[in-house]
């Protein structure tokens, strides 16, 4: 990741979409050149000088206070999510991220396993899956192998598969959010562990293959969303809208794991339990006799 890069791309992004009037200025009848805020504009309704502003736009973040970042922030009015953002962004980790490959414990493995009528799956921080139980593999990835989480050079990616795999794509019925929501994830991560190179490899192959991608990324979208609705078509159980929970692991690395389930009594907890409970075994009738 070019983290100054990153810095300046997303404050310019942020500027932009903030007009004059939204913050109280009246803009002069002459032609203005950019849509949104300029950064005069900008550094004098954050109390900064402008020639402070130009450097974080240009990715010059040393010496940035918690009062200025805190102060360009209410002025954006960015979130409590592109807040916390800002700040990795403008303080960088310096630490480099081990790039061997990942695997999910024998104890996560178990707790999958522990879980039969819930699908359910282990991600690393990349959104590498790692694990998944029958149930998991079954609701969203059936035309994948079993064991394709187990060979880390080709294992599944969510983010990827959203993006680059048929099957998976169409499986969200609501295909744009869940597309923003994946970037804008991706997005918190990458500012978070800027010298992960299998990150940067990732980001990469989906800015080469996917235009969309390649749009989403550029709009800076940021979130957390570990929690929330799933509205899917499945291609055997049919339509499902499903609620997600992620549980963060206690590893160093970020590993969390997510689990899917359905109201009570819902059309979609039927086609769910369906899908992942096996049909029961028809037991034939012996005769006494016959036991003899």
């Amino acid at each position: 990741m070019n983290v100054p890069s990153d810095l300046g791309e997303f404050l310019k992004s942020r500027r932009a979409g903030l007009r004059p009037e939204e913050v109280g200025l009246t803009p002069l009848p002459t032609r203005r050149r950019v849509s949104g805020l300029r950064r005069e504009e900008l550094a004098m309704l954050s109390g900064v000088s402008v020639t402070h502003y130009t450097r974080l736009e240009q990715g010059r973040a040393a010496g940035a206070s918690d009062s200025v970042l805190t102060a360009i922030a209410r002025t954006l009015r960015l979130t409590e999510d592109e807040t916390a953002h800002l700040r990795a962004l403008a303080r960088p980790s310096r630490r480099t991220t081990p790039s061997r490959p990942e695997h999910a414990s024998a104890s996560v493995r178990q707790l999958l396993s522990a879980m039969p009528g819930v699908p359910a799956l282990a991600l690393d921080r990349r959104n590498d899956i790692l694990a998944w139980n029958t149930p998991g593999h079954a609701l969203l990835a059936p035309h994948l192998p079993t064991d394709a989480p187990e060979t880390p050079a080709t294992r599944p990616n969510l983010t990827r598969m959203l993006f680059l795999d048929p099957a998976y794509r169409a499986l969200h019925r609501d295909w744009p959010t869940e597309a923003t929501l994946a970037v804008a994830s991706l997005r918190q991560v990458a500012a978070h562990h800027p010298h992960d190179q299998r990150l940067t490899d990732l980001v990469g192959q989906l800015t080469i293959h996917s235009d969309e991608f390649t749009t989403l990324w550029k709009r800076h979208p940021v979130r957390t969303c570990t929690s929330g609705e799933k509205h899917l078509d499945h291609p055997t159980a049919g339509p499902m809208d499903l609620t997600f929970e992620t549980l963060t692991l206690p590893t160093p690395s970020g590993q969390r794991l997510i689990t899917y389930t359905a109201e009570a009594g819902s059309a979609s907890e039927r086609a769910l339990r369906d899908l992942t409970q096996p049909p029961p075994t028809e037991h034939r009738l012996v005769p006494r006799s016959a036991k003899r």
